[in-house]
């Protein structure tokens, strides 16, 4: 089944995705917004998974942005 869109009088079939095809791509885009949220978060705190200072300086301003507190 796929949906039909016009344009100019030129009639283009559009696929559709199901929720089968999404799934993957959605658990994926999840996994990544997670360990965004960690690093912004709590990277360089007290469950640091990485020595230095590095990654606190790089998401620095992105932490007060979202409000997390770092100093």
């Amino acid at each position: 089944m796929a949906i039909a869109a016009t344009h100019s009088g030129t009639s283009v079939a559009l696929p559709v995705i199901s929720g089968a095809q999404l799934l993957p791509w959605a658990v994926f885009g999840g996994l990544l917004l997670v360990l965004m949220v960690y690093f912004v978060g709590a990277e360089q705190g007290a469950t640091s998974l990485i020595q230095g200072r590095e990654v606190h300086e790089f998401v620095h301003d992105a932490r007060h942005l979202l409000g997390f507190p770092c100093h």
